[in-house]
């Protein structure tokens, strides 16, 4: 199975995803975010509150790379990495200009 998945050193991700950063909570993969909305209580009173991405620190490996990275990814990312794969996926966030390139 050939892909056109590019393999250098222009290929490298920067994932700073040690889990004590203090990095924004945004899905490496999609760019989730969290967004707010209102709490409503039973009386209809509506107060704001903010609805967080179910984020998880996760490794992958990386076969056409040949090793593993850490990304910090939503659970829906996982979805997506099981139905298309990991190389596809990496490939749209790198289009979509989500992962940070370095070197």
């Amino acid at each position: 199975m050939q892909s056109d998945f590019q393999v250098g050193p222009e290929s490298v991700v920067d994932t700073n995803s040690h889990p004590n950063s203090d990095m924004s909570r945004i899905c490496q993969l999609t760019g989730k975010k969290a967004m707010s909305g209102n709490s409503v209580s039973f009386s209809n009173k509506k107060n704001k509150r903010k609805f967080d991405v179910n984020l998880t620190h996760k490794r992958f490996y990386i076969p056409e790379e040949d090793r593993w990275i850490t990304l910090r990814v939503s659970t829906s990312a996982l979805k997506n990495i099981n139905k298309k794969g990991i190389s596809a996926v990496l490939r749209e966030a790198r289009e979509k200009g989500f992962l940070v390139e370095r070197g």
